[in-house]
């Protein structure tokens, strides 16, 4: 940093507006509820290099995982670790609802099918009877 701006900062930092811009800072940082493990990573970066790393595209419930874990694997906090578990339930009743609206589709598309099979064979037994019936009308 040149010696310039570093005056100019020591100056700011010892004003009455940079003073009072670390009071509105420091209350800022003790309501903020989770601490995060990204550093001065933005959630965007951490977020694309993620998804270079997997191939996948990661949605804000894993970025939550990913950024607020330490690095022996475990949450940040007990709130973290509660979010990330309502996460996986979630995620989970999801999959369980995309199941069974697939299965639903599968038992209607049957249903149909079976639908189509009996009108077809309703259409050729209509059909042998008309037939049949045609060979008596000309013996007679």
């Amino acid at each position: 940093m040149l010696r310039y701006k570093w005056e100019d900062a020591v100056r700011f930092w010892n004003s009455k507006k940079g003073e009072d811009r670390e009071r509105v800072q420091t209350r800022s940082r003790q309501k903020q509820k989770f601490t995060h493990t990204a550093g001065s990573k933005s959630f965007a970066c951490v977020a694309e290099t993620e998804e270079l790393l997997s191939g996948q595209k990661f949605g804000r419930l894993q970025l939550f995982d990913i950024t607020h874990r330490k690095k022996d694997g475990f949450p940040m906090t007990t709130e973290a670790a509660e979010i990330m578990m309502q996460a996986i339930i979630v995620e989970q009743i999801a999959q369980l609802k995309a199941e069974a609206a697939s299965r639903e589709a599968e038992v209607q598309r049957k249903y149909e099918e079976l639908q189509l099979q009996l009108k077809a064979e309703a259409a050729a037994r209509e059909t042998e009877q008309s037939r049949k019936h045609d060979a008596l009308q000309l013996q007679l």
